[in-house]
């Protein structure tokens, strides 16, 4: 069991460490190419912190343990809104005033309400794998078009702030290299981080399902935590929660339908009747704290501690289910 602890740990750093290769290589590799710094900020830096979760997940459902890669899409949602906002607004209020956050915050709970209603039955197919899918594809390209015809563009923080994060000026070479470098141990590290997760599941007595709403799903929330933290002591609140509101719509649409589409099957009951649900809570927490049609609002920090400790009860509740 050791032996399992110590795959799970290296993997996980392994994995972050890859995922963030990954997306500079690429982010760099396609600005070279002539693409827009705007598109490349808006799709491929900020799916960057999801990488994780989608290598994860792949892996699980390729393993047989779709609860578990759903575990993991619906786990990393909560912590990132319950876990990671929480302790960043500890760190330090966070200001929001990008319009296409506000815009986006709305979409964060439509698809975790889509995600629940694909669970309600307690199967998940193929087809609304596909159709999940289908739903990204039409949100990057709706956010590209938004943002590329907004006349304000330059004057959103959350969008400026993106694009400083594009790597500049990094040869073709390197950016190729670090690519194939992310490309390469994205997979492995993440098929050695799951068959030490599922070891130390059954160990313990866990559900596929709670070791990846648990251990997994904070793992993979690393990046996202990081990015926050960092974004806040840049003072670029905007940045720090944009990469949360990413993270969630693309874990309900870019990760979660890995899960349905490699392997469609039955699903444990609980991911409808407590996590999705639980999920729609966080998220509805997330657009009262941030929302406001008054101008700018704050999340401060009573708000991240009542977070933080919303994440520690949810923590001990499935746990002591399990027990």
């Amino acid at each position: 069991m050791v032996t399992s602890f110590v795959i799970l740990i290296l993997g996980f750093a392994a994995l972050v460490w890859s995922a963030d290769r990954f997306v500079y290589g690429a982010a760099a590799l396609a600005k070279n190419f002539g693409v827009p710094t705007l598109i490349v900020g808006l799709t491929v830096v900020a799916m960057g912190s999801s990488a994780p979760e989608m290598m994860v997940s792949a892996s699980a459902a390729l393993a047989g343990k779709t609860d578990t890669a759903v575990g993991n899409a619906v786990g990393s949602n909560i912590t990132n809104i319950l876990l990671v906002l929480g302790i960043t607004a500890l760190l330090r209020p966070l200001t929001v005033s990008s319009m296409t956050l506000k815009r986006e915050m709305p979409l964060v709970l439509l698809v975790s309400v889509a995600a629940w209603y694909i669970f309600s039955d307690n199967y998940f197919s193929f087809a609304e794998g596909v159709a999940l899918i289908i739903g990204f594809v039409v949100f990057i390209a709706g956010l590209v078009i938004i943002s590329i015809r907004a006349k304000n563009q330059a004057d959103d923080p959350f969008v400026s702030e993106a694009c400083d994060d594009v790597p500049d000026n990094v040869p073709t070479k390197s950016a190729l290299f670090w690519l194939v470098i992310g490309m390469v141990l994205l997979p492995i590290s993440s098929h050695f981080l799951v068959g030490s997760a599922v070891d130390i599941a059954k160990f313990f007595g866990l559900s596929d399902l709670v070791i990846g709403l648990t251990i997994i799903a904070i793992g993979t929330s690393l990046p996202e935590l990081a990015a926050c933290i960092a974004g806040v002591l840049k003072n670029e609140d905007d940045l720090a929660l944009g990469n949360i509101v990413g993270s969630n719509i693309f874990n309900i649409l870019a990760v979660l339908p890995l899960a349905g589409i490699i392997n469609p099957s039955i699903i444990d009951p609980s991911a409808a009747n407590r996590d999705a649900l639980i999920m729609i809570a966080a998220t509805i927490a997330l657009i009262a704290m941030s929302l406001s049609f008054r101008g700018t609002r704050r999340i401060n920090r009573v708000e991240g501690g009542l977070l933080l400790v919303a994440f520690l009860v949810y923590q001990g509740y499935i746990f002591n289910q399990v027990a």
